[in-house]
């Protein structure tokens, strides 16, 4: 005679366990199910599984047939969302991820903390018809040098982002006191170039003797907490080292023009 089936209950997912078998309360674990998980970080269920065929985040625990994501799945979805609001396309992204595992939630903070610590200016947006009546009608030549340049960027219907207010304030500064634009933009190309070296320079400088040749894997917690203290520090290093030395520079060039003049 056959036994009498064990009663069942409802799993969390709608599912059905043994009575004897006490139903898991995802909530009360810190653990979410895929929906859960898309709520929580405002993504779209085929967007973490896409992200979790590319290796973005790590495969869930399944239990039965019901997947469950912890914190740490949460922390690298947003990372995901910081760094594609940030430029980064997902082959960036999944580099960055690939050489963080086993680094766990340091790694993670460390990236969030490098996103943070070079933010550039917030851009505006002009017409052509604003820029000409800021720095008079622009020939083709200048306006693609100035676009080349990365001062302007077209963005259709007539329109020109500007990435660097600054910048722009600065060649309107030049031009004010009789400076050609085609000098200003001279000059600007030269910024870029040494710029350029400047921070190549100091990416060096991290790299080697910050970072070291350890990889995440050898990192203890105090260890990123000290990776991602320098990280903070450098921005404002690095800017206030190019004022000082630009400072020094000028300084010996007005001198010597000054003495060039009371010699004459």
């Amino acid at each position: 005679m056959l036994e009498p089936m064990a009663q069942r209950q409802p799993t969390p997912e709608g599912q059905t366990a043994d009575q004897g078998e006490p139903a898991i309360d995802a909530r009360s674990t810190g653990e979410l199910t895929i929906d859960e998980l898309a709520r929580a970080t405002g993504m779209t269920v085929r967007n973490i599984r896409a992200h979790q065929g590319r290796g973005l985040i790590p495969p869930p625990q399944v239990r039965g047939r019901t997947g469950y994501y912890g914190p740490e799945h949460v922390n690298r979805l947003r990372l995901v969302q910081e760094m594609q609001a940030e430029g980064f396309n997902l082959r960036a992204i999944q580099r960055v991820l690939d050489s963080a595992d086993g680094g766990g939630a340091e790694m993670l903070d460390f990236g969030r903390t490098l996103l943070r610590s070079f933010v550039p200016e917030d851009p505006e947006f002009m017409t052509a018809e604003e820029l000409a009546s800021r720095f008079g009608e622009l020939d083709a030549r200048l306006l693609r040098k100035a676009q080349g340049l990365g001062i302007v960027r077209p963005i259709g219907d007539g329109g020109y982002e500007i990435p660097s207010p600054t910048l722009v304030r600065a060649g309107e500064e030049l031009m004010a006191l009789g400076i050609p634009l085609e000098h200003a933009l001279a000059v600007a190309e030269r910024i870029e170039r040494h710029t350029g070296a400047i921070a190549r320079a100091f990416h060096r400088l991290f790299m080697q003797d910050v970072l070291g040749s350890s990889g995440p894997r050898d990192r203890t917690p105090a260890e990123w907490a000290r990776v991602r203290e320098a990280l903070e520090r450098l921005s404002p290093l690095a800017a206030e080292a190019v004022r000082a030395g630009f400072q020094q520079t000028m300084s010996r060039l007005v001198e010597r023009e000054l003495a060039k003049t009371i010699g004459d």
